[in-house]
């Protein structure tokens, strides 16, 4: 028996998305019945969780990705600014919210510090000119340059311990990198959004969904333990939060924006290493630089991870490819998410990007002895008996129709929003998490264009230093990067 049920707001997908749009909309309007259906049995299970995902707190502090270097030989500040300027927005939300109780605790983050690690003379001058065009900017101004081997000896002693003399090498060194528990904090700020009234329901999957002619949504929502429990919702506003399972209910809402992207997933594998003695060498997420050909969420990374008050250590990622959209998805995802109005584009995108097909082929063949070859780049004398294999998160990489090309890979996340501000749909991967504070602020400002000047008071409470840029403003980027990082317990 199918039952009806119908709230203002739906957020489909139980990860740090969904969650913080929720509390968002409930901070800003407290009287509105929101429901949100994850379907799995917990929160935080796909790419929220911690073993999913680097936990690196993207501030473009290490991800060299982030600021390459131009066909002029100069590197652009640019876009590494903008992400630590979101990041920062993030951590004022979420300073806000523990000072308010509405966070149980700050164990979510902690302080790890962020290092960029080159080989080699062209890629050391890279650094070098990274640092030079980074350093001069007021949120990047602490940042320390090296191409000593005993100083960044001193950085990650692990990464030059029994490194042959000569090897050229330079690092970026950042004391105030953060790791950052997504899985944790999205259990935090939906119990939030439970004790406030929200509707939180497992093992419920949204089927289907279709706009009526009043402009609200109706949602087919299957119990998958109890078909007479289905339900049939009605919303006003629907965020499809997904992760990789957005891109087939965005195709199934038929909205025009929705038109042409298409998905392909990569996996992610991951070296892990829980042995103390071990771990307690290493303090840093040390970043390097990616394989010609290989996708921004395949760059190298020797991480220091904190899950559960623990600290352990991770290598990776080394890319897999399963056709299904999450970890715990079906193998028929990506076959059905090939539609008429996407195929020209994914297929465009596939024959522009073949130095990508020839990573993940090369990627998929390694062997163990393979994967500790690598790790031993950034940790000569790793003893591979310690170190796990676990599989990470699926990831879904974005394409889209280009007018150009007529389809191309688009990387990092993309908001995908109808007209009338009804739904919305988050696509994409890296730096998705740690900019989830400031993606769905712009959601909430092109979805409620009418409440958005009401609501500002508050959210300049939640984000003291909202629409401005802390880069431009020395005097409150200090002020408020003191106080976010005093009440997280981030000290360093």
């Amino acid at each position: 028996m199918t039952r009806t049920h119908t709230t203002d707001v739906v957020l489909v997908g139980g990860g740090i998305m969904s969650a913080t749009l929720g509390v968002l909309l409930k901070e800003l309007e407290p009287n509105w019945d929101i429901s949100l259906f994850e379907r799995l049995d917990r929160v935080g299970a796909e790419s929220s969780n911690a073993w999913n995902n680097a936990g690196t707190g993207h501030s473009a502090l290490c991800e060299l990705n982030y600021a390459p270097m131009g066909s002029d030989g100069t590197v652009s500040p640019a876009k590494a600014l903008n992400i630590n300027e979101q990041f920062q927005t993030s951590r004022q939300f979420w300073t806000s919210l523990v000072e308010q109780n509405k966070l149980h605790d700050t164990s979510f983050i902690n302080a790890v510090p962020h290092m960029s690690l080159v080989f080699g003379k062209d890629h050391s001058e890279y650094l070098a000119k990274r640092y030079e065009s980074l350093s001069s900017q007021k949120l990047f101004e602490r940042m320390q340059f090296s191409r000593d081997p005993e100083t960044i000896a001193e950085w990650a002693p692990l990464t030059m311990k029994g490194r042959k003399d000569g090897e050229e090498i330079a690092a970026n060194y950042s004391a105030e990198g953060t790791d950052v528990d997504f899985g944790n904090l999205t259990h935090q700020l939906i119990d939030h959004l439970e004790e406030q009234g929200a509707d939180v329901r497992f093992g419920y999957e949204v089927e289907d969904l279709r706009q009526e002619s009043d402009g609200s949504w109706s949602l087919k929502v299957k119990n998958r333990l109890n078909s007479e429990d289905d339900l049939l919702v009605r919303a006003k506003f629907v965020f499809l939060g997904a992760g990789g399972g957005a891109l087939p209910l965005l195709q199934k809402s038929g909205i025009p924006e929705g038109k042409g992207f298409g998905g392909f997933p990569v996996s992610g594998l991951f070296l892990r290493n829980s042995h103390e003695e071990t771990t307690s060498q290493h303090n840093a997420k040390v970043y390097g630089q990616a394989s010609v050909g290989a996708p921004p969420m395949s760059v190298p990374h020797l991480d220091t991870r904190w899950v559960n008050g623990k600290r352990s250590l991770m290598f990776g990622p080394y890319a897999g490819f399963k056709t299904n959209f999450l970890k715990q998805g079906s193998l028929l995802d990506l076959f059905k998410s090939v539609k008429p109005d996407n195929i020209y584009p994914m297929t465009r995108a596939g024959l522009d990007n073949l130095g990508l097909v020839k990573y993940l082929l090369t990627e998929l063949t390694k062997s163990e002895k393979s994967r500790v070859e690598a790790l031993r780049e950034y940790y000569p004398t790793a003893d591979g008996s310690e170190w796990e294999l676990i599989e990470a998160g699926q990831r879904v990489q974005v394409m889209r129709k280009d007018a150009k090309k007529g389809g191309v890979l688009q990387f990092g996340t993309e908001l995908i929003t109808k007209g009338d501000g009804s739904i919305a749909a988050l696509l994409g991967a890296s730096p998705g998490a740690s900019t989830a504070v400031p993606i769905m602020l712009n959601l909430v400002k092109k979805c409620f264009p009418d409440q958005f000047d009401t609501w500002a008071p508050r959210i300049k409470d939640l984000v003291p230093a909202y629409g401005r840029r802390l880069n431009d403003e020395p005097e409150l980027a200090d002020e408020i990067m003191a106080h976010t990082a005093k009440v997280l317990g981030i000290n360093n």
